[in-house]
């Protein structure tokens, strides 16, 4: 009788494809170490910022000229992409899976979104069992999140974007038109401002819908969305402690990420910025909250 080796099955792979252009943000320190709290995940980062200090082994730069990085876009893609505002990136966030192929030979997985949020265990809100299920899984109820998104490395999905009406011209045109989480949500989610029950009617009928995992996850407050109990009540201040993520209201519960978008665009601009020094020193404790007021360590 011939002996069966057991096989392991490995859990999908996900990298996170991140072009950024310009400056780093004061916060990096803090970003990149929630990153190296993530080790099975990678980030894969495209940009002109220079390589950080104490870059994490799961975090890849690649320099690269953002007028290089256009004519990557517009080679990949056929068409003519020279924006003169790299957050034109934005729009064409749905072609990442085209874009940069070859960095996402060996993963599942990738994952586009933003750097002004810090990360919690990933892992255990992307369930191996959300990863074999799904093809899309967006961390808002009724749009894609363009803070973080993940599509799984097939050619139906990094296809997918060819499906947003006159894609090419839109993706050309200089000015930004959030199509991440206009135009590209509305190939998985039809008449999404329906009421509840006829939305998800609706949905029955898209094959797109059928494999896509739309839930929120309460990561950006302050915001346009209600929180967990309906209210416009939200936390007042975030805790990271040794790579996970909680707040001051829902002191049981635990959150993939924290998005501080809100804060960034308004409280902070009265703010003095913090030495890159202070915020190297921060990142090196175990643990630091955020706030109205800023990053400072936590009690």
């Amino acid at each position: 009788m011939t002996n069966k080796k057991s096989v392991l099955r490995r859990p999908p792979r996900i990298c996170f494809l991140m072009p950024y252009f310009g400056q780093w943000p004061f916060w990096m320190p803090l970003f990149l170490e929630s990153c190296r709290r993530n080790p099975d995940i990678d980030w894969q980062f495209f940009s002109d910022c220079g390589i950080p200090d104490h870059l994490p082994e799961n975090v890849r730069v690649q320099s690269i000229r953002y007028a290089d990085y256009c004519a990557l876009v517009t080679q990949r893609l056929g068409i003519d992409f020279h924006p003169e505002n790299p957050y034109k990136i934005c729009d064409i966030r749905p072609a990442f899976g085209i874009i940069h192929a070859d960095s996402l030979k060996d993963y599942d997985f990738w994952a586009f979104g933003d750097i002004d949020l810090i990360y919690g265990q990933l892992r255990e809100y992307f369930t191996e069992e959300r990863l074999n299920r799904y093809d899309l899984i967006s961390n808002h109820a009724r749009r894609i999140s363009g803070h973080l998104t993940l599509i799984r490395n097939t050619p139906r999905m990094c296809e997918a974007f060819r499906l947003i009406p006159d894609w090419q011209t839109r993706f050309g045109d200089p000015q930004h038109q959030a199509l991440d989480e206009g135009a590209f949500t509305r190939i998985f989610l039809w008449r999404k401002n329906f009421p509840k029950p006829l939305f998800k009617f609706v949905g029955l009928f898209n094959p797109w819908r059928r494999k896509s995992d739309f839930q929120e996850a309460y990561s950006t407050p302050n915001g346009c969305i209600a929180w967990i109990d309906g209210r416009q009540n939200f936390p007042k201040r975030w805790f990271w402690r040794d790579g996970r993520i909680s707040n001051d209201q829902d002191i049981a519960r635990e959150f993939p990420y924290f998005h501080f978008a809100i804060w960034k665009k308004n409280d902070w601009l009265a703010l003095p910025p913090p030495s890159m020094e202070a915020i190297a020193s921060l990142s090196r404790q175990p643990c630091w909250q955020i706030s109205a007021e800023g990053f400072e360590a936590a009690p």
